[in-house]
């Protein structure tokens, strides 16, 4: 079985399937999957599209682009979700400098102020970092205690390790098939299996040779083939580590 560690099945682009897509999707060998939030509204849709699936869970919390909206009263809200058994985690939260849609130090604020809220009832966190690498290293070790998973890495390598020493979790997509992902192939090679999640992050980025069409987690075998092609271990193998590693990242049992 596969576990999805991130996606995001309630994107406006799975409307017309997405009831037959979910049914399915234990049959193609998706054993676990994480819905992930982005914001109040879409965390509680997750919340809602997790709830009759044994096999779905979610995560509640601001993504960088919605962090504007993070207040005392919405994190009342996530505090409040937090206490159902379906959320695992608290993110996407992080920092985006790529578009720079919200002012940096809102970001930064929004950041702190969900990783305050991890520490203080103790869950995991799922991170969104891009083109932000010293911010998001200075403001995660603010918080030794918290830990959880940089999904999406698009980091180094020595980064990557330095955040393995520190207890998090590393997360690959299907750019790790990708003919120019260099830094993802050698980060995946770099740092221990027992550390690396797989996602689709669907509905985007989907693995060669689906590249250019809609994701879904059906396709996350794929990011498990080519991590076993690089680790030189068998898919099944690179199935099994990668499905108990995100069973211990979200604390499931």
């Amino acid at each position: 079985m596969l576990f999805d560690t991130h996606v995001h099945l309630n994107d406006p682009c799975f409307d017309e399937d997405r009831e037959a897509l979910l049914a399915a999707l234990p049959q193609k060998g998706i054993g676990l999957a994480m819905n992930a939030g982005c914001s109040l509204e879409t965390s509680k849709q997750a919340l809602e599209m997790a709830a009759p699936y044994d096999w779905l869970y979610c995560s509640v919390g601001s993504h960088p682009d919605s962090c504007d909206e993070v207040n005392d009263d919405v994190l009342e809200e996530y505090r409040k979700l937090c206490k159902l058994d379906k959320v695992k985690a608290i993110g996407e939260i992080g920092l985006d400098y790529h578009y720079e849609d919200i002012p940096r130090e809102i970001q930064k604020k929004a950041f702190i102020a969900q990783m305050e809220l991890a520490k203080e009832l103790d869950m995991p966190v799922i991170v969104h970092e891009r083109d932000a690498h010293e911010d998001g290293m200075n403001i995660i070790r603010q918080f030794p205690t918290v830990k959880g998973v940089f999904h999406c890495y698009s980091g180094s390598a020595e980064m990557a390790k330095q955040l393995v020493k520190m207890g998090w979790y590393i997360g690959f997509t299907g750019v790790l098939t990708f003919k120019n992902a260099r830094k993802a192939v050698e980060t995946a090679q770099a740092i221990p299996l027992d550390r690396i999640v797989i996602e689709t992050d669907c509905p985007f980025m989907a693995p060669e040779p689906f590249r250019g069409k809609r994701n879904d987690p059906s396709l996350v075998y794929r990011v498990a083939e080519k991590l076993a092609e690089l680790r030189g271990i068998s898919a099944e193998e690179a199935r099994r580590i990668t499905f108990e590693n995100g069973k211990r990242l979200y604390r499931i049992d």
